[in-house]
């Protein structure tokens, strides 16, 4: 999200978290918002996410925009998530999930992270609209819990709720949910508000 009078409005859901991006590249980056009006919000976990950033810049939007989580959407290994650890925020690993993709590569992140996200596999870190194979996270045998995006929608938010795995913690609604790159449809968003949290 990134236009302040759409936050706003958003924010009269209760959603647990809204996600900024840091990434310069997307559509979707935070621009001109201001860091006094982001570190103002206080009725919802705001989480910043980043591709393949340094640390320092890390640490930097953490403390300016007072962030309360980090996602990490790029292809961050190991060793990088572990010098963020004592930022004392929640961190988010997020993985392109496709037919061939290697469940085994999460064991090194398990104790070095609070959640995994599994997202649509593509070339621009996300951010497409499209679907992965559900069933794939079958192969998925870690306890860590984790998020659901990639191209959640009206027509089958009511089966990813449905999904029978205690490890699902949230569903990341994104671009089937938006007018434009960065801008919330609200009518979308109350029509799943007022059945469901998500």
């Amino acid at each position: 999200m990134k236009y302040p009078a759409n936050i706003e409005e958003v924010l009269l859901l209760k959603p647990d978290y809204l996600g900024f991006i840091f990434y310069e590249q997307s559509k979707r980056y935070i621009a001109d918002l201001s860091p006094e009006f982001l570190s103002a919000l206080s009725s919802v976990k705001k989480v910043g996410v980043f591709v393949n950033d340094s640390t320092e810049r890390i640490r930097v939007a953490k403390n300016n925009y007072n962030l309360q989580a980090i996602q990490l959407h790029g292809n961050e290994n190991p060793a990088f998530v572990k010098t963020l650890k004592d930022l004392n925020v929640p961190i988010i690993k997020a993985f392109g999930i496709s037919q061939d993709f290697d469940w085994q590569q999460l064991d090194a992140y398990e104790a070095l992270v609070d959640f995994f996200l599994f997202d649509t596999k593509s070339q621009g870190y996300g951010g497409t609209g499209q679907l992965f194979d559900w069933s794939l996270i079958e192969q998925y045998k870690l306890e860590k819990p984790f998020f659901l995006s990639g191209g959640l929608g009206p027509e089958n938010i009511a089966s990813a709720l449905s999904l029978n795995d205690p490890r699902l913690y949230a569903l990341d609604v994104n671009s089937k949910f938006e007018e434009s790159p960065g801008l919330k449809d609200l009518t979308l968003l109350r029509s799943i508000f007022s059945s469901s949290r998500c």
